[in-house]
């Protein structure tokens, strides 16, 4: 492992990829001809529509004929000098996608920023918030960089994990925040260097009470995993009663939803640093629940609405719990899966989410069971008006940055969500949520040019966003591959989001070679 994490980071230390030959732009004026709009604010398709846009602003939006009948050209909007035409007629176009739980890589993982910034970025994903990651300092470096447009990247909101203190950002001098006071302390400290939020993973109550209520004064919003060491204490209503702004996965909600029971069915021999144990004994959690529509259960759902609460439940991230075998072969870990990536999701007692120690039948079918209730109750919340929003997680459990947000979409799809629905969730929702609708999240004029262009209708097929496509047979009996997002627009700079693509698949290729890599399954020998 060591020797493939040193690799890497040489690797990234010696090669650079020129964005010039990735991308176009910014121009004085683009003009975006001929697209059907998919927006996201739950409007159904429309075209052909011309998309003017100066400056990264969205200027204007004209309709200009009707399916198959294009007006006259002398009546569309005209291309001033200097600027850029792109002809997309026939395609489909749709807001930038917002992943509201995103880690830029990580170091065991040795998936370093311009790997997965591409693989985000060829996904048609243009804003991304990271709900903590190697320090306060490295991700707002980024998140400058990325404003600039210096680097390949998506637009970056920044949420400090709570407590965390690095050689840069040490506000209590390595102490742990054991009091109130010393809560409110780092969290007056994390606004001041520069942070958009907080990502919580559980406290003693008097602690989450205060830094909550001090994030809240500031205005700064907020994410929590309910981890088990705090949850039977302070569950997902408590949170949000505190001033929390949204909850990720579903940790802490079951236990909001208990009516006979205080704390998880806990096995007695159960132990929370063996992630066989506490992944195993947590797909058996949403049994342990109010029953879907009984009192208690509606009860809850309304409160956390009325508190203008935000479920962020990053379904894809457990996806391998109930199907290992699936995630585990997906189609693209081949081709760009790095090989540090691939050695970090395998059995192992301290990679974390890697905790197929002996996972068999039983365990998966406990999760079905699981992802049926939690489904219920995600798309029950929608239902009457509460948000929810996308988010990946990816770098852990099989999931690969790009790839799993995809998966994500189709995973709210098969919760009951309509395809307009998903789209909404997956970018005006995850917008509202950052607070920045008035910029990002619709096709509107005034708003940023931001958006993902598609040759095929991901409403009558999600897959077709997936980097590889899907698969499609044509009417001479050929097999094709079809979709895949064309061009990835942020900022109003034109990304080629098959080069991006091809451009990781450049870097996995060349680490393989180095280190005459091939990936295997577990237990399998040459």
């Amino acid at each position: 492992m060591r020797k493939i994490l040193f690799t890497l980071f040489l690797f990234y230390g010696l090669i650079s990829f020129a964005q010039e030959q990735l991308s176009e732009g910014p121009f004085n004026q683009l003009i975006i001809r001929g697209v059907t709009l998919i927006n996201g604010n739950g409007a159904p398709p429309r075209g052909p529509i011309d998309i003017v846009v100066e400056n990264n602003k969205i200027v204007k939006i004209q309709v200009v004929g009707y399916p198959g009948v294009a007006i006259a050209n002398s009546k569309r909007p005209q291309l001033k000098e200097g600027g850029k035409e792109l002809d997309c007629s026939g395609m489909y176009l749709l807001p930038g996608f917002v992943d509201m739980h995103g880690h830029i890589g990580g170091i065991a993982q040795g998936a370093d920023y311009d790997y997965v910034f591409k693989l985000w970025m060829a996904h048609g994903i243009t804003t991304v918030r990271e709900p903590s990651g190697r320090g306060i300092d490295w991700t707002l470096d980024l998140k400058q960089k990325s404003l600039k447009n210096e680097i390949v990247a998506p637009r970056i909101f920044a949420y400090t994990g709570f407590g965390q203190q690095t050689k840069d950002f040490n506000p209590l001098n390595d102490a742990p925040i054991t009091t109130p006071a010393q809560a409110r302390k780092w969290v007056r400290a994390n606004a001041e260097r520069g942070a958009d939020g907080i990502k919580f993973f559980g406290a003693p109550p008097e602690i989450m009470a205060a830094a909550l209520d001090e994030n809240k004064k500031l205005g700064l919003r907020s994410a929590c995993h309910h981890a088990q060491l705090d949850v039977a204490r302070w569950n997902v209503l408590n949170s949000a009663r505190a001033g929390l702004t949204s909850m990720e996965h579903w940790y802490g909600l079951p236990e909001a939803l208990f009516e006979d029971r205080t704390v998880q069915n806990y096995p007695l021999d159960y132990n929370y640093q063996n992630e066989q144990n506490r992944f195993e004994e947590a797909g058996k959690l949403w049994k342990q629940a109010a029953k879907p529509y009984s009192e208690h259960w509606k009860k809850v759902m309304n409160e956390l609405i009325s508190l203008d609460f935000t479920l962020d439940p990053t379904f894809n991230i457990y996806e391998a719990s109930r199907d290992l075998q699936r995630a585990r072969r997906a189609e693209w870990h081949e081709d760009y899966t790095l090989p540090s990536l691939w050695e970090f999701y395998q059995p192992s007692k301290i990679s974390h989410g890697s905790y197929w120690h002996d996972w068999g039948t039983e365990q998966e079918v406990a999760w079905r069971e699981n992802y049926k209730l939690w489904m219920t109750f995600i798309n029950e919340y929608k239902n009457r008006g509460g948000r929810v929003t996308a988010g990946s997680d990816s770098g852990f459990i099989f999931q690969l940055y790009g790839f799993a947000y995809v998966r994500e979409l189709e995973l709210l799809r098969e919760a009951g969500f309509h395809p307009l629905e998903v789209i909404r969730a997956a970018t005006f929702n995850g917008a509202e949520a950052l607070g920045v609708s008035d910029q990002i999240g619709t096709v509107a004029v005034g708003k940023l040019a931001d958006f993902a262009i598609v040759e095929e209708n991901p409403l009558k097929n999600l897959k077709v966003l997936y980097g590889t496509g899907a698969v499609k047979l044509t009417e001479d009996n050929e097999v094709v591959r079809v979709g895949g997002v064309k061009y990835t627009i942020k900022d109003g700079i034109i990304f080629d989001s098959k080069a991006l693509l091809e451009d990781v698949k450049t870097m996995v290729k060349q680490e393989k070679e180095k280190m005459n890599y091939t990936i295997k399954q577990p237990g399998i020998k040459d």
